[in-house]
């Protein structure tokens, strides 16, 4: 008799477990699943853009020259104490309309240049002033986000000015294995206007989307699929009938058992 409730226990158990890790529907994790095995692919990169300059932007600017006091007169603290021992960058801030205010130059429209462009422009107005200048621009708040299904959602500051997809997941610690590749979202704000997209990391040609490479203050966001939350609403609704079972099932047999 006692073996009887004791098969029983086992099996109330076995069917606990399996109620808790029910397989979920099988899904693609493979980025660019799509691609032959066969041999390397030799494509042509077309959608590589350069960042162009944006309202809110804030730039880093250096000029040098021939002349020490020209040096002095375009000189600007870039490391400004931030209140708390440590120091913070400050640059020329791109306003509403475009523009920065530079020394001597006053307002100069930067909005929609690239850096290089910017570099040509700032270079051809301070000839005016200044002989044979060298005119260096770097973005200071180059920043993408990602967030979602990855195991480092964060926002990440850009250093080299370009970034892809693929490199923003990486530094995000890549995807968890509930993040649907086949429908990352792209959050993208240029020209007061905001544009969401979503691309397919299954696919290869997400290689060839003007998405694959993002821009600044970019947000990408990897959606979690049905399975997780299948499974967290189950495991909710199942675990106190689970924990009763299992409860009555140890009472029962602990009562046979000292027969």
């Amino acid at each position: 008799m006692k073996d009887i409730y004791l098969k029983a226990l086992k099996k109330i158990g076995v069917l606990s477990i399996l109620s808790i890790s029910a397989c979920a529907p099988q899904r693609d994790l493979v980025y660019f699943s799509d691609m032959t095995k066969k041999g390397a692919g030799n494509d042509i990169i077309i959608n590589s853009i350069e960042p162009r300059i944006q309202s809110s932007d804030l730039l880093n600017i250096t000029v040098n020259s021939p002349s020490a006091e020209s040096n002095v007169l375009f000189a600007a603290n870039y490391n400004t104490p931030a209140g708390n021992g440590d120091y913070e960058l400050v640059g020329y801030r791109v306003n509403k309309n475009g523009n920065i205010n530079f020394p001597v130059l006053g307002n100069v429209k930067l909005e929609g240049f690239t850096i290089e462009q910017a570099q040509q422009e700032l270079t051809r107005e301070l000839k005016n002033y200044v002989k044979n200048p060298i005119v260096n621009i770097q973005f200071l708040n180059f920043k993408v986000t990602v967030i979602g299904e990855v195991n480092n959602p964060s926002t990440f500051t850009v250093t080299n000015d370009k970034i892809t997809l693929l490199e923003a997941l990486g530094m995000a610690g890549d995807m968890t294995a509930y993040g649907k590749r086949e429908n990352v979202l792209i959050i993208r704000e240029n020209n007061a206007k905001r544009t969401m997209v979503r691309v397919n990391l299954n696919k290869k040609d997400v290689l060839s989307s003007p998405y694959f490479y993002l821009k600044q203050n970019d947000v990408v966001y990897v959606e979690p699929d049905k399975a997780k939350s299948m499974e967290i609403s189950r495991n909710n609704r199942l675990m106190p009938l689970i924990v009763a079972s299992i409860s009555a099932a140890a009472v029962i047999a602990t009562t046979f058992l000292r027969r």
